[in-house]
């Protein structure tokens, strides 16, 4: 597959996966390291795992594997910065909901802005599928309440 192939493809499934996971409120896993939430996506011979430890304030790593194989990570940690201006919950909610509307986009990277009542979803990136970074967060009548910084890219 030439490079162009796998970026689509890599792509196309790390968004039906995403979606159908966290974001989709996928089943989860029983535990793979002490204290993780675990979720999984497979289709064909791609398979996506995401292991993350903690709630408001948190931290994880996406893994696609192909054939059996550890194609791609992705790594991050959020926090709750207000916690007097928003639950865990509330964040969760508007996270999930915006990134839903992202990944209708058949997208999860290159800059997104969603808003919902009082709260603003924001993320920037830079790079594609190959090698990324970037950060989102929340704003709650236009103060800062909730940041996460995420990077990732192809492992070989």
């Amino acid at each position: 597959m030439n490079r162009d192939a796998v970026l689509t493809n890599l792509e196309s499934f790390v968004v039906r996966a995403k979606s159908r996971t966290y974001v989709g409120s996928g089943p989860k896993l029983l535990p793979y390291r002490l204290g993780s939430q675990d979720l999984q996506y497979a289709e064909g011979d791609w398979v996506y795992h995401d292991s993350y430890f903690g709630n408001s304030d948190f931290a994880g790593q996406e893994v696609v594997y192909y054939q059996g194989t550890p194609v791609w990570v992705q790594n991050y940690f959020g926090y709750l910065i207000r916690p007097d201006r928003i639950t865990a919950a509330e964040a969760g909610a508007m996270i999930k909901e915006s990134l839903t509307a992202m990944y209708r986009e058949g997208r999860f990277l290159g800059g997104f802005t969603y808003a919902f009542g009082d709260l603003t979803y924001v993320d920037t990136s830079e790079g594609d599928v190959f090698r990324f970074q970037g950060q989102e967060w929340i704003l709650r009548d236009g103060e800062r309440v909730y940041p996460l910084r995420y990077h990732g890219g192809l492992v070989r």
